[in-house]
């Protein structure tokens, strides 16, 4: 039989939606692959290259093969222990999408999620939605934490609305143009309102905030990759309420910390953990208002997280 290779643009857990030839086909996953070092609740995500062919008896098709990832966004799975998901994968672009308010995202869920784009090198753009609803002075100030922290240690952070007047909505779109970008955030943050108003066609279902738990109410239900123009993606997500990070050891946290990296080597001990060990030069950049104390004790938590699965 004939392989074909293509890009898997969407996953509902047993079928799979591939691209090809721009010509779409379904498929079922042949068999089982061991993908990566950790047990997954899904073997492909949106974003995978595969190699398939047509099944003999009927018009469906069966995936044969995953090629190797260049990279992937993996969390912890929140339904089975010791096991992760792939969020997406070959991503050229991550944009985190966040909010001040109604949800408000941590800067906690942050971190979490810049550890694990940079611990595949993703280039990560934040983007503060909803930029037409911050009036109260907590906003605000909120807001210009979340500028002031991430756009000094290099993020690009811009603000954007996408109902009524959008704003910024030009300035995104040629942020993301020529690239695989991954829409990832907490449920109700509008990443499927704003996908819509980038791609009028994509249709993706929108809806209000929950008034009784003040979280956002899931509108995606699987991953799917739309096509804003030839050469320029977008993976929509199902939103995320928890990010645990998956595979990166004590020793190796720190490295994906972009401001602590000029500070390591530099310390007493060669294990420093940067916790309490005396001339720690991570502490002493902490203490001399060289890496943001929100930051740092967002490594702290992480590192002595006593679930997190390495």
């Amino acid at each position: 039989m004939n392989e074909q290779k293509g890009i898997i643009i969407k996953s509902t857990g047993s079928w799979y939606t591939i691209l090809s030839d721009r010509h779409a086909y379904q498929a079922r996953l042949k068999g089982r692959f061991k993908q990566s070092d950790f047990k997954l609740t899904n073997p492909i995500a949106v974003g995978d290259k595969v190699l398939f062919i047509k099944e003999e008896k009927n018009e469906t098709y069966l995936i044969i093969d995953i090629l190797p990832r260049e990279n992937y966004i993996i969390r912890k799975s929140t339904r089975k222990t010791h096991f992760g998901h792939i969020i997406a994968s070959n991503i050229d672009q991550a944009v985190l999408i966040v909010t001040v308010d109604q949800p408000k995202t941590s800067l906690g869920f942050i971190d979490r999620f810049l550890v694990s784009a940079e611990s595949f090198r993703i280039p990560v753009l934040i983007v503060i939605n909803k930029s037409d609803q911050i009036k109260a002075i907590d906003q605000l100030v909120y807001r210009d934490v979340i500028k002031d922290i991430y756009q000094s240690i290099d993020y690009e952070v811009i603000e954007v609305s996408s109902i009524g007047d959008t704003y910024n909505i030009d300035k995104l779109r040629k942020k993301l143009e020529g690239k695989t970008n991954l829409f990832a955030g907490h449920s109700g943050v509008g990443k499927s309102t704003l996908l819509n108003t980038l791609i009028p066609t994509a249709n993706q279902q929108t809806t209000n905030i929950s008034s009784y738990s003040n979280k956002g109410v899931h509108t995606t239900t699987f991953a799917e990759m739309f096509v804003l123009n030839q050469s320029t993606f977008i993976i929509d997500t199902p939103g995320i309420k928890e990010f645990g990070i998956l595979g990166i050891e004590d020793n190796e946290l720190s490295h994906y910390y972009r401001e602590m990296r000029p500070y390591l080597g530099k310390c007493k001990f060669n294990n420093c953990k940067h916790v309490n060990e005396p001339n720690c030069s991570i502490i002493e950049a902490v203490e001399n208002d060289e890496i943001s104390v929100e930051r740092y004790e967002n490594y702290i938590k992480l590192l002595f997280e006593e679930d997190i699965m390495r």
